[in-house]
């Protein structure tokens, strides 16, 4: 069976960036499940993925507009530390949850100057080439329930 919208697919990947460095693995793991056709995962790698088969092996390239997109400057903004309240000490790389223009959504501090905290919600892969390295394991036809909720049961 090929990969085509409404199959659940399970595959084995590693991620690196364009250093080489690997970003992510499912290598001695389980594989990844996902709904083909459900923005499961990045745009790049679902469509290089559209007509492969169990057993088949790919090297894919992921431009940042396929993967996690540019970096957004309008993201990126210093807050004051009265902000986070109950939060004793803050440090470059914590992440909190919090409430944008654009909902409620992961932000990363990438700086600290006296009061000010600087806050990134740009996904931590935006702005980067991804290098993916992909085994497909498994395609199967979607329950009904799966395609319903969006993503394998």
């Amino acid at each position: 069976m090929q990969i085509d919208q409404n199959t659940v697919v399970s595959i084995h990947y590693t991620l690196t960036n364009s250093e080489g460095n690997v970003m992510d693995s499912s290598v001695g793991q389980e594989p990844l499940a996902y709904l083909h056709g459900a923005s499961n995962i990045i745009p790049g790698l679902e469509n290089a993925l559209t007509g492969k088969a169990a057993g088949d092996t790919l090297a894919v390239t992921v431009d940042p507009e396929q993967g996690y997109g540019e970096v957004r400057e309008e993201m990126i903004q210093a807050v004051e530390r009265s902000n986070f309240a109950g939060v004793d000490e803050i440090e470059v790389g914590m992440q909190f949850m919090a409430q944008t223009p654009w909902g409620e959504q992961p932000v990363t501090v990438v700086g600290i100057e006296g009061d000010s905290v600087t806050l990134d919600g740009n996904h931590p892969l935006a702005g980067q080439t991804l290098k993916f390295d992909v085994e497909v394991v498994e395609v199967r036809s979607a329950t009904e329930e799966e395609v319903t909720a969006g993503s394998p049961q």
